[in-house]
């Protein structure tokens, strides 16, 4: 009886097995391709093992790994999509923290600054991570810094290491960037002077040279009686250039500012070790 009880036991059994070990087998084969690189194949895989599969145990594993191809291949509202799926189905509190940071690192890079922000402040406030202020602080400062704000970037980033290599960064790049609203002011005071402080100085000797010889011409037809020819030299020639060298000169200040922070950015990108969103 005993026998013939196992025997049935096996039988029915075995088909689990089988279905567990072709499961092992497939989880393999798209782990293969999300190390490989072959990020949408992998997602395919890995969808199909859901679809197959909706046990608890692997939920969180390969929804993480979606999302994880879906943000390599910059479909960040997909990643999105998927990491706060892997954060629904965590079995512990780091896996819940790797998810929820995850989403801070693709709002980041698709630079919803204010939602990536918020998402900081909500990890803060949960007791559960109350020791891990110092990461979230790290990814405040490289919100601020793909949202341009170098200073509160160096700000987050001093919070972690007075000496933290990306504060640095983020104070030279900083001390780097010209002032739009200044470079418009001196321009009104001395054409061309916000052209010169942006480092356009041949653009900034031209527009004070074009407005010296229209405002001569202005004032020399004045001078002779000519009033019809002053009018038109200062309303057609002068005030053009003069309104023009204040125009030009806050658009190379926010020229500049873009290289300047362009450049730090591809150091990053290209150079910097540590930690990227």
């Amino acid at each position: 009886m005993n026998f013939r009880i196992a025997l049935i036991i096996t039988f029915f059994s075995l088909p689990f097995a089988v279905l567990g070990q072709n499961n092992r087998l497939q989880i393999d084969y798209a782990d293969n391709l999300y190390k490989n690189g072959r990020s949408f194949e992998a997602i395919t895989e890995y969808k199909r093992l859901l679809f197959f599969d909706s046990s608890y145990t692997i939920k969180y594993k390969i929804n993480y790994n979606i999302a994880d191809c879906y943000k390599t291949g910059g479909k960040f509202d997909e990643a999105i999509k998927y990491f706060s799926i892997a954060g629904a189905n965590t079995s512990n509190d780091e896996e819940l923290f790797n998810a929820k940071v995850q989403i801070i690192r693709s709002n980041i890079l698709r630079k919803t600054t204010d939602r990536a922000l918020l998402l900081c402040d909500e990890l803060d406030k949960d007791s559960r991570f109350k020791y891990m202020t110092d990461k979230t602080n790290y990814w405040r400062g490289w919100a601020y810094m793909f949202a341009d704000d170098w200073k509160n970037a160096s700000r987050m980033f001093d919070k972690i290491s007075n000496n933290h290599e990306l504060k640095k960064l983020a104070e030279q790049t900083d001390r780097a960037k010209v002032s739009v609203t200044f470079a418009k002011v001196i321009s009104y005071i001395l054409p061309g002077a916000g052209s010169i402080y942006s480092g356009k100085v041949l653009s900034g000797f031209m527009s004070l040279g074009w407005n010296a010889l229209s405002g001569y011409w202005t004032i020399n037809s004045f001078n002779a009686g000519r009033i019809f020819d002053g009018i038109v030299v200062g309303e057609l020639v002068w005030l053009r250039f003069y309104r023009g060298g204040i125009q030009n000169a806050g658009e190379f200040a926010i020229e500049k500012n873009l290289e300047i922070a362009n450049k730090t950015l591809l150091f990053l990108q290209n150079e910097y070790t540590g930690i990227k969103p």
